[in-house]
């Protein structure tokens, strides 16, 4: 696979922008580990090869076992996962596949969220999955090539 186009170099403004959204959610209420497996799994429904490397390596060098990561694209079904991330990756799941669903992030599912999370906690949850959806789609358009990027 070639990379089409480097989006961050010939448009750095937008680049910045999206840091920032990155730099919202590192300081975030939202805890690490759910915001590494909410990213692992947008990009795995989005069919994001290079934000699944990238996002698996984020989370194993934030201490994340590959036991758990293996498991994220079954998560229904592990014991792996507490009830938060249930919650977290069942919205992230709602919100990222709005057009599969006749009622996207129905009332239920935004309601378990909301037992486990406070206000401010959901709604950095909804910029975290905004903001890898739009990485997903920067990657995959320009064909961002998986294993290019390492995380420091």
């Amino acid at each position: 696979m070639t990379e089409r186009v480097n989006v961050f170099e010939q448009a750095p403004t937008a680049y910045e922008a999206m840091a920032g959204l990155e730099r919202f959610l590192a300081q975030s209420p939202l805890p690490t580990a759910t915001l590494n497996l909410v990213k692992l799994r947008a990009s795995q429904i989005n069919g994001c090869a290079f934000c699944v490397d990238l996002h698996s390596k984020h989370a194993q060098k934030a201490g994340e076992s590959d036991e758990r990561l293996f498991a994220v694209a079954a998560w229904r079904e592990s014991p792996l996962f507490t009830e938060a991330e249930r919650a977290a990756l069942a919205v992230s799941e709602e919100a990222t596949r709005l057009a599969d669903r006749p009622e996207p992030v129905p009332d239920p599912v935004w309601n378990e969220a909301a037992r486990h999370y406070d206000e401010p906690t959901l709604a950095s949850l909804v910029v975290a999955i905004a903001t890898i959806n739009a990485w997903n789609r920067i990657a995959v358009t320009t064909r961002m090539v998986p294993g290019s990027h390492t995380p420091s």
